[in-house]
């Protein structure tokens, strides 16, 4: 039964048994949701690589009907993610409930909270889309399409900058707090396990720890699996384009100047093989150095483009790109462009389609992986601190990138500086056009390897989280060792779902089959936000009443 019926105020469901294997190969691990959650990836590897045609075809097909039939879903629930963080934020009787007993205190300084904020900002995929993004919509965007603007002009940027802000902003770090408070607060007011399907408790209540809660969690992790998988694959497209950069060799790219299929084997050998590496060595230690790593690799790229780019342009891209987009949010966050018959009308809906819907899908299937991060290291947090840091601050920085950077090369577009060389390439080599556009030969080529080597640090410590992740959502909420062999099957299955949909079709069949695994993760985000909501309501009930609300703080020792 629901937790709180009956006309009492009863106090919060604060244990839910998960059953898990008492020994053997799946120790500790939940055979309701391990085994399941592999042989479905499973399935879908063996499927790509025995019959490639048609699975390119089916997962095509999918990938219409879906997002023809729930693209205005995706758009209406992020939008009201965004607004259900406000509220909960502005609103006295939630902003002041901790993610934690009365006595817990947060673990990390608010400096140290913040600076993993930014490092889950600031990932592959900032990499690729910091310079592709903004270059993107400088040629096309709705704004062009209507005839407003013109292609490639400074009356262009404004626009190009507003939908990038709209991508990388506030509606996205939503997702991810949304998902995040879900479990947190009911995993540290409560004590339940630090899981996905926890975070519905206060809706379904104990029916969660048998045939529903094993749906909710199988569902979560194919969802990070196919999430992992985009950003892997646009990590591994990049890293190949800049070992091509810096000289080492032309067979790495096909006739399309696209990672060849060679490359992609060699490439995700690296990558998967470092990443299942970094998760054996120890819950969070190889995690740990490299994410110390890319910190410093990512602020001496920074201060790079700083100092040789574009640095006055970049300041007013995010003044006024930040004010701008602030005004057109409560629009842009709820519109949804369909077909209208006409030629402008239907192009419209198609790129609201290749760009806000398939983003919005992206980040609901990246949702349990970031969600379950951010909860892990915002205990002792009140709601109303919480939503800033994860909603405020990484999206902050993820405009000051786009601007510094992306900045940077749209200036040199503009301006002819770059003669044709960045535009004329493709999305994941645009960097280092850019760098090479920006710089004499010799100090390109060092950055070339900086960017290299900062994007396998990125790399490795996403797929890396993504693992250890996965693997605690099947040990039913437990972070402690997940064995050897477990770690290695998924390091196994991540790398053979990006290499086998890279080969059969591209990044673009990587993307399909992220959407069609992030549609059902999002109807279990959505009974989240309602659950989370619930437990909120209900426990700002239980102050006014004198009924407990967390769990009795534990006595001091000594």
């Amino acid at each position: 039964m629901n937790e709180d019926q009956g006309p009492t105020i009863a106090p919060p469901i604060t244990e839910l048994p998960i059953k898990t294997a008492k020994g053997g190969f799946y120790h500790g691990f939940s055979t309701h949701v391990t085994i399941p959650s592999k042989l479905i990836v499973s399935m879908l590897i063996v499927w790509a690589i025995a019959f490639p045609s048609m699975a390119n075809k089916t997962l095509g097909i999918a990938n219409e009907t879906i997002i023809h039939l729930f693209s205005s879903w995706y758009v209406l629930l992020v939008g009201l993610f965004l607004v259900f963080c406000v509220v909960l934020a502005i609103l006295p009787i939630s902003g002041r409930l901790k993610l934690g007993c009365p006595g817990d205190e947060p673990e990390f300084s608010r400096f140290s909270w913040f600076a993993m904020m930014f490092g889950a900002g600031l990932g592959i995929g900032m990499l690729t889309y910091s310079t592709g993004e903004p270059l993107s919509h400088l040629t096309n965007n709705p704004e062009i399409i209507a005839g407003h603007v013109g292609a490639v002009t400074q009356e262009a940027v404004g626009p190009a900058y507003l939908y990038s802000y709209l991508h990388w902003g506030f509606s996205a770090w939503a997702i991810y707090a949304t998902i995040g408070l879900s479990v947190g607060y009911v995993a540290y007011r409560r004590g339940l396990p630090l899981t996905i399907r926890s975070g519905l408790v206060p809706l379904i209540g104990h029916r969660l720890t048998g045939l529903p809660g094993h749906i909710v969690d199988i569902v979560a992790v194919v969802a990070t699996i196919l999430g992992i998988a985009v950003t892997l694959g646009l990590g591994v497209e990049q890293f190949v384009q800049g070992l091509n950069r810096i000289g080492m060799g032309d067979w790495l790219l096909n006739a399309d100047g696209l990672a060849s299929n060679s490359a992609i084997v060699v490439a995700l050998l690296i990558i998967v093989g470092a990443s299942t590496i970094s998760a054996l060595s120890g819950v969070g230690r190889g995690i740990k150095w490299l994410s110390n790593l890319n910190l410093v690799l990512s602020l001496i790229l920074f201060a790079a483009f700083l100092i040789f780019g574009a640095t006055l342009f970049s300041l007013k891209l995010i003044t006024f790109g930040t004010f701008d987009y602030l005004l057109s949010l409560p629009r842009l966050a709820f519109t949804f462009s369909r077909p209208d018959g006409t030629e402008i009308g239907n192009a419209i809906a198609q790129w609201q389609l290749d760009w806000t819907v398939f983003y919005w899908a992206w980040w609901i299937a990246f949702a349990p992986f970031v969600g379950m991060f951010v909860a892990r290291v915002s205990k002792g947090r009140t709601v109303r601190e919480y939503i800033i840091g994860v909603v405020l601050a990484p999206a902050l920085m993820c405009f000051v990138w786009l601007s510094v950077i992306g900045g940077t090369a749209v200036d040199l577009v503009i301006s002819g500086a770059s003669n044709g060389s960045i535009l004329s390439t493709v999305m994941s080599d645009q960097l280092y056009a850019t760098i090479s556009a920006l710089m004499d030969s010799g100090l390109a080529h060092a950055f070339s390897i900086l960017v290299v080597v900062l994007l396998l640090t990125y790399v490795i410590t996403s797929a890396d989280s993504a693992i250890l992740i996965v693997n605690t959502i099947n040990a039913a909420g437990k972070d402690d060792d997940h064995g050897r062999q477990h770690t290695l099957f998924w390091g196994v299955a991540i790398a053979l779902v990006v290499g086998s949909l890279l080969i059969i079709g591209g990044l673009d069949a990587v993307r399909t089959a992220m959407i069609i695994g992030a549609l059902p993760f999002s109807f279990v985000s959505a009974l989240m936000a309602i659950s989370v909501g619930k437990a909120i309501w209900r426990d700002s009930i239980r102050e006014k009443h004198g009924v407990a609300s967390t769990l009795p703080i534990p006595p001091a020792n000594g």
